[in-house]
């Protein structure tokens, strides 16, 4: 109980103050758990970071949940989860609250600053992420590929068909980087439950589908809508806005607005951008809303990778070495930088770029970020006081 408690407390710190995004999210996670806290081995953390950017799922939190694993088992992985996002979802739920009872709330003039400000973050993550996994014309042409296919084909399908199609160019165009060396993060998991967690990982993202579909319960609707697009983010929490978007949007379970708006509130907080979902779940016309339909949104889209990284943790330090597997992860990468320029566009920009004045809001918004280095949650609260006077 000592144990569980310690590492509850050291990530709910971190979950109240760690602003950024998931790459500043690793580097409190090392400066705290490495540095500080000397928990484990640097080697042994960048084995951990490497995992996690290798699987689909939140990297940053998934970090957390095998820096908690690796301290404290099953039990300390759950609070390391626990600490980490109650903080910024308790804060989406109440928004999703007030933006709920308080109609007038949901129309207001700063409620659209947070959607043009929304624009800025998603531009600078579609710049950030081009540099870095799109350095080629061959990766170039997978992402505005994956783009092309995303805009054709608005629906989670077309996510998920993009996604695939880069892995399997990778696979077969590029070229994995030179395996390096490998410190296995020391974890109290052998190969066969490995196994057994990918087998329920598996499972539930192809029996959830079948359960929605045979019985009538909106509830079995929402945990497969969640539980699907958290098993298809790759490359961090912004991607998840395309997925979100052709699940809630496309539906029609949410208007366009009250989806940007909560994203965009989802910048002012620190912690994982993950618990947008909580929002979403809240407030969607679909299943129980409220607290209950917010907090099954939550756990749907955590839950597969929470099962991918207690499946792969066992056999990771083999699987990392393998080339092909490398270079089907940069095609995948690239694709990724697709869907999130293809969400740019559509619903981002065609949802909060009404006017030249929501064009200027939003290009002073993403100056102040990119140039700036303003951090997101006061560019949001910067963002929303000017759209008031506007």
């Amino acid at each position: 109980m000592h144990r569980f408690v310690e590492i509850f407390l050291a990530f709910l710190r971190l979950g109240v103050t760690s602003f950024g995004g998931p790459v500043a999210h690793i580097g409190f996670f090392r400066q705290e758990f490495v540095l500080r806290r000397r928990w484990l081995e640097e080697a042994a953390y960048a084995d951990l970071v490497a995992l996690c950017q290798f699987l689909p799922g939140p990297a940053s939190s998934q970090v957390g949940m095998g820096l908690g694993l690796a301290r404290g088992g099953y039990g300390g992985m759950l609070a390391a989860w626990l600490g980490f996002t109650l903080p910024s979802a308790l804060v989406m739920l109440l928004f999703a609250q007030g933006v709920t009872e308080l109609q007038g709330l949901a129309h207001g003039q700063w409620l659209h600053g947070l959607k043009v400000v929304a624009v800025a973050v998603v531009a600078q993550a579609v710049w950030g992420m081009a540099n870095s996994l799109c350095p080629d014309r061959l990766r170039a042409s997978f992402a505005l590929l994956a783009a092309l296919l995303a805009l054709s084909w608005p629906t989670a399908l077309g996510q998920a068909g993009a996604i695939v199609a880069g892995g399997v160019g990778g696979w077969l165009w590029l070229k994995g980087p030179p395996s390096g060396s490998t410190v296995p993060l020391e974890i109290p998991i052998g190969k066969r439950a490995g196994l057994l967690f990918f087998m329920m990982f598996f499972l539930l993202l192809s029996g959830l589908p079948l359960l929605a579909a045979s019985f009538p319960n909106a509830a079995f609707v929402v945990l497969d809508s969640f539980y699907r697009s958290g098993a298809l983010i790759f490359g961090g929490g912004h991607v998840m806005l395309p997925l979100l978007q052709a699940e809630v949007v496309a539906n029609q379970w949410l208007d366009p607005s009250l989806f940007l708006a909560g994203y965009g509130m989802a910048q002012a907080i620190p912690g994982p951008l993950s618990t947008f979902a909580a929002y979403l779940g809240a407030v969607i016309s679909l299943g129980p809303g409220g607290w209950t339909g917010g907090l099954l949104a939550l756990i749907a889209i955590f839950l597969p990778s929470m099962l991918l990284i207690l499946g792969a943790l066992p056999f990771w330090s083999r699987v990392r070495r393998w080339q092909p597997v490398q270079a089907a992860m940069q095609g995948i990468n690239a694709a990724v930088v697709g869907l999130l320029l293809a969400a740019l566009y559509h619903p981002v920009w065609t949802g909060a770029i009404l006017s030249a004045r929501d064009f200027s809001l939003g290009l002073a918004a993403f100056g102040l970020l990119h140039w700036w280095r303003l951090p997101p949650w006061l560019v949001v609260l910067l963002s929303s006081g000017t759209a008031l006077f506007w």
